[in-house]
């Protein structure tokens, strides 16, 4: 038996926001989820690639010489059951997930088309220089970058680049699920008209748009901030890296004991020091250098010839002087 078909397909969401990340799927989940007809748990979840070390390598512990992870081959019951738990009680609603990952993960796909039930996938696409921009400023306030954008383009590109890979990443998802059960929206369309795409959605997911609260389109999510001092961000962000992933430490099927007991405490309490010393700051991160975006654009552009046929969209013209 393959152990990621779910033993209870009434606990399984029925659709899934599934990135790109920083393409405003935090939007789509927020005005969703006021209808009332539909749950989304509040948090990411990134269940059907948790062992993905690409994608989730704070998902991981290293301590006593040994390796703490996701595995579903490890206890397949404590695996599913810290799933159904997050839709228990919530069998008659039209559940959701957001989990951000999916899109760029090499075996969300294939997984999640193993089960019993038909889940449908909602993927927004950015501009991909800009998409990788924001992903760069993303990691930045979560403690990640240690580089300039420039810098980390430089040495470390995959973090901000491959999320931006949108062709080859549908291909893989048309691989194992039917056309008909993925819904692509382009972001630039949901800021320009988000009423007719949230509506659009509605429809596909056989929800009454009608339901949504009147005022739900005037919820805004994920501010932009920008820290007083890069240089200071950069500092703090290098002496907590290697106790990045304590944020996770209780959210995990297979917890690190020592993260539970000891290193959220401690970044607590650097992260309240600095957020007194550096705090964020209510305004958008500065402009894309402009060397920048051409370079980017250029290889973006090659990377992704071919995706206005594969969505049967035009969006390399939106995103594209060419």
């Amino acid at each position: 038996m393959n152990n990621w078909i779910a033993p209870r397909t009434d606990l399984l969401p029925d659709f899934i926001i599934g990135g790109a990340m920083k393409s405003g799927t935090s939007t789509i989940h927020n005005i969703l989820e006021k209808h009332p007809k539909v749950f989304i748990p509040k948090k990411e979840i990134g269940f059907f690639d948790m062992d993905n070390i690409l994608e989730h390598s704070d998902f991981n512990f290293f301590e006593e010489n040994k390796w703490i992870s996701q595995s579903m081959d490890q206890d397949p019951k404590a695996m599913w059951d810290w799933y159904h738990e997050k839709y228990k009680g919530k069998e008659s609603f039209v559940k959701g997930e957001d989990s951000t990952t999916y899109l760029a993960s090499k075996i969300a796909a294939k997984r999640i088309s193993l089960q019993k039930k038909d889940i449908k996938l909602i993927f927004v696409l950015r501009q991909p220089s800009l998409r990788a921009y924001s992903n760069y400023y993303h990691l930045l306030r979560t403690g990640r970058a240690t580089h300039s954008f420039e810098d980390t383009l430089r040495f470390n590109p995959f973090t901000v680049i491959n999320r931006s890979l949108y062709k080859e990443q549908i291909e893989s998802f048309y691989k194992f699920i039917p056309k008909s059960r993925i819904k692509i929206i382009v972001f630039e369309d949901l800021i320009s008209n988000q009423e007719a795409v949230i509506k659009d959605v509605c429809k596909f997911l056989h929800l009454n748009f009608e339901e949504l609260p009147v005022d739900v389109f005037n919820i805004h999510t994920n501010k932009a901030s920008v820290p007083r001092s890069i240089t200071r961000q950069f500092q703090k962000n290098a002496l907590l890296r290697s106790l990045a992933n304590a944020k996770y430490a209780n959210d995990l099927p297979f917890k690190s004991l020592a993260e539970v007991k000891q290193r959220p405490f401690i970044v607590k309490v650097i992260n309240k020091v600095h957020g007194k010393i550096n705090p964020k700051l209510a305004i958008k991160p500065p402009e894309i250098h402009p060397e920048t975006k051409t370079f980017l654009d250029a290889y973006f552009y090659n990377q992704l010839l071919g995706l206005d046929e594969l969505i049967e969209q035009e969006v390399l013209s939106k995103w594209f002087n060419r």
